[in-house]
């Protein structure tokens, strides 16, 4: 979530950028009525609507078109989003413009008083909220703020034969990303939005591929299994287009990755091992146990996701 400081910021450009337009709307105004005499009710009902369009227009169409992004907050690198993480809308936006022009800035109602108000409300709220982003159901994010990726777990070695026969000519890229997400960075994510954003991904997923996972398959494990055979699967596309370029111009060849690299994770075979499921349970992920440095049955450390988005199936 963005704290003051990233927001002041952006507030400073955006004063820049809103004096910089009631400069050219001034000069515009004065070139038009240059020739024309202007009487004192003109002056201000122009007056009153410069200011309207300067102070609540430029924020309200600013963030309605470009989806919660002033120029302020394009530069700094945030954006407005709603409460349950979509776009903002129009109403949202105009709603932020008038609580901030009326109180918090340039504060037409007590300025001091509500300028204090404003202050305090952003620090004492966990997700830094303004009293406009309060009124509008919104808050405001860091959507360039630099992080890794995390820990994205690999295909499941009991799903391995079910993903081979996987139908992914309905995954879209968009899809695959948000998988991608939610594996990565789910560790981030409080309870219960985890685990219906789980729930909404692998519906999703459910409606754009065949055939379901078999019953008892834990939502993390489903998703990193659709995951990780679209990418095994992308990565040997990737090797015989290579191939092929090797073989029609060898100077641009780029060294083959080793063929382990490209197979599938082998089935394991050792006694227990889970070739019957879901006769077997599937292993508590490390999460839910007692310390997060545990490894999980794969052999990694620190797997992100929480939640379990798919109950077995009653006998």
């Amino acid at each position: 979530m963005a704290r003051v400081g990233s927001r002041v910021l952006a507030l400073l450009v955006d004063i820049a950028v809103q004096l910089v337009l009631a400069v050219v709307l001034l000069i515009i105004v004065g070139l038009a009525l240059s020739s024309v005499r202007v009487d004192a009710a003109l002056e201000g009902a122009l007056f009153t609507v410069g200011a309207v369009l300067v102070l609540v227009g430029y924020p309200t169409f600013c963030e309605t078109l470009t989806r919660g992004r002033s120029v302020g907050k394009y530069a700094v690198g945030l954006r407005v989003v709603r409460d349950d993480g979509g776009p903002v809308r129009f109403r949202h936006a105009l709603t932020r413009s008038l609580v901030g022009v009326a109180v918090e800035w340039p504060g037409l109602v007590l300025p001091l008083v509500t300028w204090i108000a404003s202050l305090t409300t952003m620090l004492a709220n966990p997700r830094g909220k303004r009293l406009g982003d309060l009124a509008a159901g919104t808050m405001v994010i860091h959507e360039r703020t630099p992080a890794s990726w995390g820990w994205v777990p690999g295909m499941p070695p009991p799903l391995v034969g079910w993903a081979s026969a996987l139908d992914l000519t309905g995954l879209d890229d968009d899809l695959a990303l948000a998988v991608r997400h939610f594996l990565a960075r789910g560790h981030g994510l409080a309870e219960p939005e985890r685990s219906r954003l789980g729930q909404a991904l692998a519906g999703e997923i459910l409606a754009k591929t065949t055939p379901p996972p078999p019953p008892g398959v834990p939502g993390w494990a489903y998703l990193a299994a659709v995951l990780a055979e679209r990418h095994r699967r992308a990565a040997h596309r990737l090797a015989r287009a290579r191939a092929a370029t090797a073989a029609l111009w060898p100077g641009l060849a780029v060294p083959a990755r080793p063929a382990t690299m490209l197979a599938r994770p082998p089935v394991p075979s050792q006694p227990g091992a889970r070739q019957d499921w879901p006769s077997h349970a599937w292993p508590t992920p490390p999460w839910l146990g007692p310390t997060a440095e545990q490894p999980d049955w794969t052999g990694m450390r620190r797997p992100p996701v929480a939640s379990t988005l798919r109950q077995a199936a009653p006998d």
